[in-house]
């Protein structure tokens, strides 16, 4: 006789497991702590088996002979409702935002933490919206392409080509594990035109040069601002290896930065020499950022002492001193004061004093492997740069003090 809901809420349980049959493989199977699971059994090339279709009453009587019904159709047609079950699980642990967050979390060990939250952030933003629930194995290469169209109409065209090469290195990850057969990413290199490239305005004239060093001099905006240009000449750094730059890392004993590699784009340790003058600069910030992590604090932050020191100059861009909670001073700071000092964007930008100081450094005659060592660019040459360990700190160091002294002749001559 088939179940009835009030057979099923009238069932007591018993010492032992109870079945309560409704037809057709559909039991109930009533266990001794009261609780109650739905079962259908069949028969598929001759074997025996089961399969569960939830637990009651979070599935009544009425949905599991749905679920009854649905399995019998696939075996109707020839189908293991079992396999079906475990092909649909897997369909949905394989869609390609599980897949995707799972290749990330193997590859951001390898990564600094903010490339780590960048990748996460796009796939986030102009990925998972459109194909997280998608199987990575069910996504086509036309798909990809219009995903990649909508991000390239929003004139982000550099974006789009790095979304697909992200998308890409997702797709091969799932090829390796074994849960794709393809990268249809690889498929559509090529559809995104290139940007055409445009070099980092810069400075490389010497008389225009003293010029901008005689600018920085007598800035009277904020000190710290004033102070991170200076540093910025002396070591040619990136931007932000200049703001990120903290007290821990300076050997003054030794004269020496030490940037570790999480800082650096390349993932590598890197040792600056440091110059006469790019100690006195260090030492002349000491008073207004020494007591907190960076040298170059943010314009609202930073722990400074109470009076300004006697060399910082007072400027409209000048805040109170006194102790502040510290944060990193934005990259748009500097090129804000570079605007205000009268360089516009076609004639230098806060990158532009490594071009500056890479073209007048070859143009003087200095090995363009130091020259090279002290910008931290890595041999194009993979061979090279695996066994090319050389540091050049001593040359580096003679270069890096002739530099400072010439900056400082071209000043004076402007």
């Amino acid at each position: 006789m088939p179940l009835t809901d009030t057979a099923i809420r009238a069932a007591k349980p018993s010492q032992k497991q109870q079945k309560l049959f409704d037809g057709s493989g559909l039991y109930l199977l009533l266990f001794p702590n009261g609780s109650k699971v739905w079962r259908f059994k069949y028969h598929f090339q001759g074997r025996e088996k089961l399969i569960s279709l939830g637990a009651y009453p979070a599935v009544g009587l009425k949905d599991a002979r749905e679920k009854a019904s649905e399995a019998r159709k696939a075996l109707g047609s020839d189908k293991d409702p079992s396999a079906q079950r475990q092909q649909a699980k897997l369909h949905h642990k394989n869609t390609f935002e599980n897949i995707a967050r799972e290749w990330h979390e193997k590859q951001a060990p390898g990564w600094s933490e903010g490339h780590a939250a960048n990748v996460l952030r796009r796939m986030e933003n102009d990925l998972f919206p459109h194909i997280c629930t998608k199987p990575v194995g069910a996504i086509m290469p036309t798909e990809l392409l219009a995903l990649l169209r909508k991000i390239e109409a929003r004139d982000a065209v550099t974006v789009a080509r790095m979304t697909r090469s992200l998308c890409s290195s997702v797709f091969r990850y799932a090829v390796m594990t074994g849960r794709a057969d393809r990268d249809p990413a690889g498929d559509i290199r090529g559809a995104i035109a290139a940007r055409p490239t445009k070099n980092r305005a810069a400075i490389t004239d010497p008389e225009q040069v003293g010029r901008l060093m005689l600018a920085i001099e007598v800035y009277s905006g904020e000190f710290s601002v004033q102070c991170a240009l200076k540093f910025m000449a002396l070591t040619f750094c990136r931007p932000v290896e200049i703001l990120h730059a903290e007290w821990s890392e300076f050997d003054f004993a030794d004269r020496l930065w030490r940037i570790p590699a999480s800082k650096m784009k390349m993932s590598r340790d890197h040792l600056v020499p440091l110059s006469r003058q790019a100690i006195a600069v260090l030492e002349t910030m000491r008073p207004y950022s020494g007591e907190g992590a960076y040298v170059f604090p943010g314009l609202r932050a930073g722990k400074a002492p109470s009076r300004r020191p006697r060399s910082v100059p007072v400027g409209r861009d000048s805040e109170p001193y006194g102790h502040r909670k510290q944060s990193v001073m934005r990259s748009q700071t500097l090129v804000a004061a570079l605007r205000r000092m009268g360089f516009g964007k076609d004639e230098t930008c806060a990158h532009g004093f490594r071009a500056m100081a890479s073209t007048l450094l070859n143009e003087q005659g200095y090995p363009p492997d130091v020259i090279e060592r002290q910008l931290a660019h890595v041999p194009n040459n993979q061979v090279r740069a695996a066994y090319n360990r050389a540091e050049y700190l001593p040359e580096r160091r003679k270069m890096m003090d002739e530099w400072a002294d010439y900056l400082d002749t071209l000043r004076a001559n402007s």
